[in-house]
């Protein structure tokens, strides 16, 4: 976390907007301290998850501390920092880049410029998940120049990393998009998370469902602090501490001074966690939390002394496996039949022409009686280099057709992974539906991976 310079700056006051709702007719609602007890169970209901999203995993404290292990081998053979512009830096980005590679996710480095030096973010998407709703969460990697940046922020970093590899590791379905970065030259005055964000188109930004931060989880004398800046977003991870018996309370030492101050400047979503830093730990909080009251929440910050013997792995530990309670309550999936459900699945992939004729994939369902329900779940996987160019609707037993999708010259991502909506109750449930998709334009190469209806 960067140093205040100048005044104090001013403290976050409680947001009261209404939540954001797309309006949108086609949905991808699918959500599909010592004395803190580390492993008690977390509460059945939380903000944001459908009743058929798996529930996270257990987070290895063990292999976060594995990572901060790497990125203290890392400082000490590069001069004993890892700040920007310096050879640790691009080390802690070379290795995280390498384990998130070798499991599969998509990686970019975007290079900027700042006092003279070159910096690197690096930002890693997990392949599927509706890419026009998109859970994100970041950290900074740089660490200041007086030290290895272990807590401050190796902690947040090898969180989000361990988080991020074991999506890959359960082979995670997300209903929405998954997208993790490591952001540089934040002690400079949040230069990277800055750039990127300015540099993200608009329609771009409107697609970041939600932004979580997370800067400094391991502190040595650690409080629980939450995010306030979007209710439901405070709400998930204060409910998850409230069902491990650890109370919470809201973050201020950190306002303004971390990435997540881009993305809300930008009227993104915003939430995170943090253990606290220089600030003194009251008796109050000591009583609640244990530690040392009278004491900094981090005596080590931006110092020399912030090694890997700077961390609490209990903290470390629960504000990790905080994390994954986030990403997997907001991003849904895991669940292939929602409760109450029946689903009728094609696997069989089906290549699309470029410009060419409409392509078919059936899906023959049976055992449903009556008529088809008015809320109609289609579930699309399709793979795709410009999906601006294709057309998709849903045809019913009768040959009724469904428009799901429209070409638009406005919409130049790729891939359609969602979960849209449909009034089918026209028809009788039973009976062959297809999937048609039509690419309406050259220079293109695409599939059906695969869709899904659900009753």
């Amino acid at each position: 976390m960067r140093d205040l310079n100048g005044p104090t700056l001013p403290r976050r006051s409680r947001r009261t907007a209404a939540l954001l709702t797309t309006g949108a007719a086609v949905t991808a609602t699918l959500l599909g301290a010592s004395s803190v007890p580390a492993n008690a169970a977390p509460t059945a209901a939380s903000a944001g998850r459908s009743a058929g999203t798996a529930a996270a995993p257990d987070i290895s404290v063990a292999n976060v501390k594995a990572h901060l292990a790497q990125l203290q081998s890392i400082a000490t053979a590069n001069g004993g920092n890892r700040a920007h512009g310096r050879s640790g830096y691009k080390a802690s980005i070379d290795y995280v880049k390498g384990k998130l590679d070798a499991a599969g996710f998509t990686t970019t480095v975007q290079q900027f410029t700042s006092n003279g030096a070159t910096g690197y973010n690096l930002i890693a998407d997990w392949p599927g998940g509706d890419a026009d709703h998109v859970v994100f969460a970041g950290s900074h990697l740089d660490s200041v120049s007086r030290g290895a940046g272990i807590n401050d922020n190796g902690s947040g970093s090898a969180g989000i990393l361990e988080v991020a590899l074991t999506v890959a590791k359960q082979g995670y379905k997300p209903d929405k998009h998954l997208r993790f970065a490591w952001w540089g030259a934040e002690e400079l005055g949040l230069v990277g998370s800055q750039n990127y964000v300015r540099q993200l188109p608009a329609t771009e930004r409107s697609k970041i469902d939600a932004y979580l931060n997370f800067d400094m989880i391991g502190s040595p004398n650690p409080g629980y602090f939450v995010y306030d800046d979007d209710p439901q977003l405070e709400k998930v991870f204060k409910d998850y501490f409230a069902g491990k018996n650890i109370p919470t309370e809201i973050e201020t030492e950190g306002d303004g001074r971390s990435d997540h101050a881009p993305f809300k400047n930008a009227g993104v979503r915003v939430g995170g966690l943090f253990s606290g830093a220089d600030y003194t730990k009251t008796a109050s909080q000591a009583a609640k939390w244990g530690g040392t009251a009278g004491q900094p929440f981090d005596r080590c910050y931006h110092s020399s002394c912030d090694t890997t013997a700077n961390i609490n792995d209990t903290a470390l530990d629960n504000n990790s496996d905080a994390i994954a309670h986030a990403v997997w309550t907001l991003s849904g999936g895991g669940s292939t039949t929602p409760p109450g459900g029946k689903v009728f699945e094609s696997r069989s992939t089906v290549d699309i022409p470029d410009a060419g004729a409409a392509v078919e994939s059936p899906v023959t369902v049976g055992g449903v009686s009556g008529n088809a329900p008015s809320a109609l779940k289609v579930g699309v996987d399709i793979r795709h280099s410009y999906r601006g160019d294709l057309v998709v609707d849903l045809v019913g037993p009768s040959g009724k057709t469904y428009r799901l999708k429209d070409a638009s010259s406005n919409d130049s991502a790729a891939d359609v992974v969602a979960t849209y909506t449909v009034d089918a109750s026209g028809e009788s449930a039973d009976g062959t539906w297809k999937l048609r998709v039509q690419d309406v334009a050259a220079q293109d190469t695409g599939r059906i991976n695969g869709w899904k209806l659900t009753f």
